[in-house]
């Protein structure tokens, strides 16, 4: 079978799996009205919006479709899906006792109907196809010796990470290299990190004699963002916390700078699909209009693809409708000297580049909106840093590079805070503090000032 398909894409099993488990529920909910004895009506479809959406949040809060998850054994996979199928029952169940006229199936019909169905889907199809998943994410390994050697072997034979390469310490020799290129010395882990973009550092070693070296690459991880994994030995932390305090498979105890927040994250990516996915049917017809005028007043493509940085110094392609001449790019080397920002941003108020009516689709950020397709994605969020231009990046003080650490979005406090009246540095401070006291309600917060500052266009150019 692999030989036949090969490897599945990254995160594509997830991604099919939460898809046919949304659709059986769907199903079930049909199926157990009708052999409930009722017709289908509008209560039912009410219904249907709340279970799916009780679904997904439950499942992200508990990470069912997590990457990981294929690791988990039968017998928890099992329990996991059960407390799903009960959660989505609670919900049937409260419903028919506030309106038990809404023609709703009955809870123990329902629940016979859909409880197996759930559990052989996750056991016949997510369970047997995890292994052939593409990796999902980039790592490093710090370490030369038997432990880095076991480490390397053990997430190759896992699959769900892909092995950049390893960084060895000062005192190995570099000629005793565990099957992976080797991208540097540990005392310069800020250059590695610099160059290589990864999801996380796993620190493989006990030896005492590295203890000082891997102290400081725990700092070095802190001050870009990155998570970051040790054996378990007492290492000093100034920000990053344990996600998990109970022992950890794989030997490793994992860490990260954000503050792991999965119920208010659920509802964070939740929000991002609704909204994602509403905002652009409702603003097909202007889409279209924008798309025309764009077209009929300027040569060059109708959408502006770049190359933007996002979550962990990943590159995706961020969607703009297209506000400059054809050859923007090249001329933008020729006005570097009239840049009106500190810092490695460029902007600059009266940009010769900027076509008519692109001046005025950057003024209230309509050429932004194709964005929504990235927020669908999962490339951006509704809220978060804006996403840096990969040469801006280059140019980041270490500091700076913790911005990375969360998925970019849409807005965020400078948005709503004057945008490009704003130094640089106070720029990445704000994104910072973003980060730090980040809460689902700050979100919600920020959207409902950010619609004032589009509408009147402050601080754009």
């Amino acid at each position: 079978m692999n030989s036949l398909f090969g490897r599945i894409a990254a995160g594509a099993v997830a991604r099919l799996s939460l898809l046919v488990d949304l659709l059986a529920l769907v199903l079930a909910t049909v199926g157990a009205t009708l052999l409930s004895g009722h017709e289908l009506s509008g209560g039912l479809t009410t219904f249907a919006v709340l279970a799916m959406g009780t679904w997904l949040v439950t499942a992200m809060a508990l990470r069912q479709y997590d990457p990981w998850a294929g690791d988990r054994s039968a017998l928890d996979d099992g329990a996991m899906t059960s407390i799903l199928v009960l959660a989505v029952t609670t919900v049937l169940a409260v419903m028919g006792l506030l309106l038990p006229a809404a023609g709703l199936p009955n809870v123990a019909v329902f629940l016979l109907v859909l409880w197996p169905a759930a559990l052989v889907l996750r056991s016949t199809l997510f369970r047997n196809m995890s292994p052939r998943s593409a990796p999902i994410d980039d790592v490093i390994v710090v370490g030369t010796g038997p432990l880095s050697r076991a480490t390397v072997d053990h997430l190759r034979k896992r699959g769900r990470q892909e092995v950049l390469g390893v960084v060895r310490f000062s005192n190995e020799h570099p000629a005793k290299t565990p099957r992976a290129p080797v991208l540097g010395v540990a005392t310069a882990l800020d250059e590695v990190l610099r160059s290589v973009p990864c999801a996380e550092v796993y620190f493989s070693s006990t030896n005492p004699a590295h203890a000082e070296e891997i102290q400081a690459g725990i700092k070095v991880c802190e001050r870009f963002g990155v998570p970051f994994a040790t054996p378990a030995i007492a290492y000093r932390l100034d920000r990053a916390q344990p996600l998990l305090t109970h022992g950890i498979n794989d030997g490793y105890v994992h860490y990260q700078s954000v503050q792991a927040k999965p119920v208010e994250m659920a509802f964070k990516r939740l929000f991002d699909i609704v909204s994602s996915g509403v905002a652009l049917w409702l603003l097909a017809p202007m889409l279209v209009g924008v798309a025309v005028l764009v077209r009929l007043t300027s040569r060059g493509p109708l959408l502006f693809r770049q190359t933007r940085v996002g979550l962990h110094g990943r590159p995706f392609k961020m969607l703009k409708f297209r506000t400059m001449v054809e050859n923007a790019e090249e001329l933008k080397a020729k006005l570097a000297a009239q840049n009106e920002m500190d810092g490695p941003v460029f902007k600059m108020k009266k940009d010769p580049r900027i076509t008519p009516i692109g001046r005025i689709l950057r003024k209230f950020s309509i050429d932004e909106l194709p964005q929504l397709i990235n927020v669908l994605r999962g490339d951006m969020s509704v809220v978060g840093p804006r996403p840096p231009v990969p040469n801006e990046v280059a140019k980041y003080e270490p500091w700076q590079r913790r911005r990375l650490s969360v998925r970019p979005g849409l807005t965020c406090i400078w948005q709503v805070s004057g945008r490009n009246e704003i130094s640089f540095e106070q720029w990445m401070y704000m994104d910072l503090q973003y980060i730090d006291t980040w809460s689902f309600t700050k979100d919600i917060s920020l959207i409902m000032k950010t619609f004032p500052v589009v509408l009147t266009g402050r601080g754009a150019s």
